[in-house]
């Protein structure tokens, strides 16, 4: 499980790494098979379903060249799942015959397309990554020799690698009543399980229905407020309805699992009750149906459905809506609006942005990242370092600055600002946060000698500051705190840690003119600022930042994830970090979960510098259970000198003991 995906991780159980020797020319120099754990029917499976799949192939060689065109004819292929040979390699579309690096155009001889084409006295190496799904998993690899002496190269295969579910966001839009997707019979004789997400603004609308002689079944939106499941196996009809405080007609997503088998039915839409309603005891059991499943409508293009459906499945097989959508009328493939349904997941400012299969979280203008704005960006300030953030280049005022310099610096006066950051430190004083301003305004956010959090807000270059403390306890204490400062023109709003707040009144003004820039840590140029913001900018901070925004700027995240054009300076230590919670560590970036064969794109080197890497899992093993063998090894090391000492020591009192015998004698 990594940040951003669920990975499904299939190992081979084929060799580590493989040595290709040289041979006589256009001899096998190696033919390597890789077996897997996973039945050929899983394989197939995990690979039809998965939304992309890959497999990595970390290529060494010295003096080789792997796919020699000599005539035409490739000296290095692989086989696919199906038993078919492909002489591609890479990201490359089948019979393209190129390596990655040939496909970006970084390759370390431009006249081939592989690093190892150049044939350099050197090892070389190619990152080779497969991705064409319906080839996958690699179940054998075969090089022949070219002819050229001394040649010798190796690799290593990593697993098959899938994530993501193409099912999950396949959808079709029904925009006519008389429109339907039409599909074979469904055969759910004893079991019918059928489960699918739906989204309308009308009233009601057939969602399937397939028709037998006398049987059927049928699930539908009888009313905006009602789902009915109806079946006849020749028992009579039979119904299982949810009704919903709320209706269900609100144009956002909603989930439906309808299962039917010889025990009874239920129904459950969202997380509503479960409906349920029990088979009769002596009745028929066997769902006979010899017509075309409709999806959307019904057989009589009556009651048709208006609206979205998407994943739908039956009997745990996934139907391709948007491959039958293509070339049906009244019907399009995909769905627009799943922001209204799923905005709620981006987090901390993150705006939700459509796609065409899916949504995806903005975090341009939030101080995190990651898949859905949540992860922290965080870093550790040592003693005396600090970042600035310009809003603004500096431009000189005057009374004779043009119109065009004074617009720019009206476009950064502000009457209100949202500002967050979270904190974990032991020193006071510290300053926290301070923005400064070309007309001598500044604000600034300091931890006192006591430990209690004080700002400072001067929006009058002629008025003295307005000065807040708020003594909620000693927050230089070691342990995470957050802050929350919200500012309305001249009402200022302050939340610790998410529970404690406070509201204050400024006196000094409404508008923060000019805004310049936002510095963290320490600084030495504050001579139109009150004492006590001098003291703290004096000492700086020192330990971890996190989360820092001001308005839309975030300067941690726009220092440790540039995305454009710096704005940041930073100056002594300054170190990313996993986060500001008790315990992580300064300096230590996340960790990357997400499986992967160690390589790069390709390099080169001298000949000697080494062999492939190997699996890292595999070895990592062998480091543990290396380091193991050796600690047992010096434990029995030392439990045979130990014995051996009792020995000596046993043996000589012996001596010792018929020596005095002998002497009284």
């Amino acid at each position: 499980m990594t940040a951003d995906a669920a990975w499904t991780v299939v190992r081979h159980g084929g060799p580590d790494a493989v040595t290709v020797p040289g041979a006589p020319s256009g001899r096998p120099r190696s033919a390597a098979s890789f077996a897997y754990a996973a039945g050929a029917g899983q394989l197939r499976a995990a690979v039809g379903l998965a939304e992309r799949c890959e497999q990595r192939l970390a290529l060494r060689c010295g003096t080789a060249r792997r796919p020699d065109l000599r005539d035409g004819t490739p000296l290095s292929w692989w086989v696919g799942r199906t038993n078919e040979t492909h002489t591609y390699w890479g990201g490359s579309l089948p019979d393209a015959q190129k390596c990655t690096c040939g496909l970006e155009g970084n390759c370390i001889d431009s006249q081939y397309y592989c690093n190892c084409d150049a044939g350099r006295n050197e090892w070389t190496s190619d990152t080779i990554v497969f991705s064409q799904k319906e080839h996958l998993p690699v179940t054998q690899i075969v090089m022949m020799d070219g002819g050229r002496p001394h040649s010798e190269a190796a690799y290593t295969l990593g697993p098959l690698l899938c994530h993501g579910d193409k099912s999950f966001w396949n959808s079709a839009s029904f925009n006519t009543e008389t429109s339907y997707l039409h599909f074979p019979a469904f055969h759910g004789e004893l079991t019918a399980d059928v489960c699918f997400f739906f989204k309308t603004t009308v009233s009601s609308g057939v969602f399937m229905e397939n028709l037998g002689i006398t049987d059927f079944i049928r699930l539908e939106l009888r009313a905006p407020t009602e789902v009915t499941f109806s079946f006849d196996v020749g028992n009579g009809p039979c119904e299982v309805t949810v009704q919903s405080p709320t209706p269900f007609n609100d144009n956002r997503w909603h989930h439906v699992r309808a299962e039917r088998n010889v025990k009874g039915a239920s129904l459950q839409v969202d997380q509503l009750p479960r409906k349920m309603q029990p088979a009769p005891a002596d009745g028929r059991v066997r769902l006979q149906l010899n017509s075309q499943l409709f999806i959307g409508g019904t057989a009589t293009r009556q009651r048709g459905f208006l609206g979205c459906i998407r994943s739908l499945q039956l009997n745990g097989v996934a139907l391709d809506l948007e491959e039958r959508a293509t070339v049906t009328p009244g019907v399009e493939p995909g769905c627009a609006g799943h922001c209204s349904s799923y905005g709620h997941l981006c987090r901390n400012e993150g705006k939700c942005r459509e796609k065409r299969r899916g949504v995806t979280c903005d975090c341009a203008f939030s101080a995190y990242d990651g898949p859905f704005c949540s992860n922290e960006i965080s870093a550790y300030f040592g003693t005396g370092s600090s970042m600035t953030y310009n809003f603004q280049e500096h431009y000189t005022l005057s009374e004779n600055s043009s119109s065009l310099v004074s617009s720019l610096h009206r476009d950064v006066t502000l009457t209100r600002e949202m500002i967050t950051l979270s904190f974990r430190t032991t020193r006071t004083p510290s300053l926290l946060l301070y923005v400064s301003s070309f007309y001598e305004e500044y604000l600034s956010v300091i931890l006192a000698n006591n430990g209690s959090l004080q700002i400072r807000y001067k929006l009058d270059r002629h008025q003295n500051p307005d000065a807040f403390n708020f003594d909620f306890k000693n927050m230089a204490d070691g342990h995470l705190h957050q802050v929350k400062i919200n500012r309305e023109e001249a009402v200022v709003i302050v939340e610790v840690n998410q529970s404690a707040k406070k509201q204050v009144i400024l006196s000094s003004g409404t508008e923060f003119n000019a805004v310049k820039s936002l510095i963290l840590g320490k600084f030495l140029e504050v001579a139109d600022t009150d004492p006590d913001t001098r003291r703290a900018a004096a000492s700086g901070f020192t330990g971890c930042l996190s989360a820092v925004r001001f308005g839309r700027a975030a300067p941690l995240k726009a220092a440790l994830r540039p995305s454009g054009p710096s704005r940041v300076t930073v100056r002594g230590h300054v170190a990313p970090m996993t986060g500001c919670a008790a315990g992580a560590a300064s300096g230590s970036p996340a960790r990357g979960l997400a499986p992967r064969l160690a390589g790069g794109t390709g390099r080169s080197g001298p000949a000697d510098e080494g062999e492939p890497l190997v699996n890292a899992d595999r070895r990592d093993s062998a480091v543990i259970g290396g380091v193991i063998a050796v600690v047992i090894f010096i434990l029995l090391c030392i439990t045979a000198i130990a014995i051996r000492v009792y020995q000596q020591r046993k043996l000589r009192k012996e001596n010792e003991s018929k020596v005095s015998k002998k002497e009284e004698c």
